[in-house]
């Protein structure tokens, strides 16, 4: 049987934050999970990972779940001009895979998070 390494406690934690403070701050009045789902599958594709990223926002008051709903209730929406950054290069798109050679990344207290093409920035934001 093969096993796989132990994930570190660090690098979860590092992941769940920077998945709490992504849903913190959604420009969404609501999304349906599976919205959710994609959003944050853009920084794990673990679904207890996500389970827990879900959890912890919803303990923090930073989401509310009723049923398939998801309500942001941050209010903190990102600045494109401080908080969305470009770098030019070649980057895979986190949500789609595409090939992009401008880059948006996100800057979030628990780091930067990124690369995004142009429209997958503001499907991720929730300002598509």
């Amino acid at each position: 049987m093969i096993r796989s390494a132990p994930v570190s406690p660090r690098v979860t934690d590092e992941t769940v934050e920077l998945g709490v403070q992504l849903l913190e701050r959604l420009e969404h009045e609501e999304l349906s999970l599976a919205e959710a789902v994609d959003r944050l599958e853009t920084i794990t594709t673990s679904p207890t990972t996500t389970r827990t990223i879900l959890d912890e926002a919803e303990r923090r008051g930073v989401i509310r779940r009723e049923g398939g709903i998801i309500r942001p209730r941050g209010g903190r929406f990102l600045r494109f001009e401080s908080e969305v950054i470009t770098k030019e290069g070649e980057f895979t798109c986190k949500r789609c895979g595409a090939s992009v050679t401008t880059g948006y990344f996100m800057r979030l207290d628990a780091g930067e998070h990124g690369p995004f093409g142009s429209s997958c920035i503001r499907k991720v934001t929730g300002r598509e």
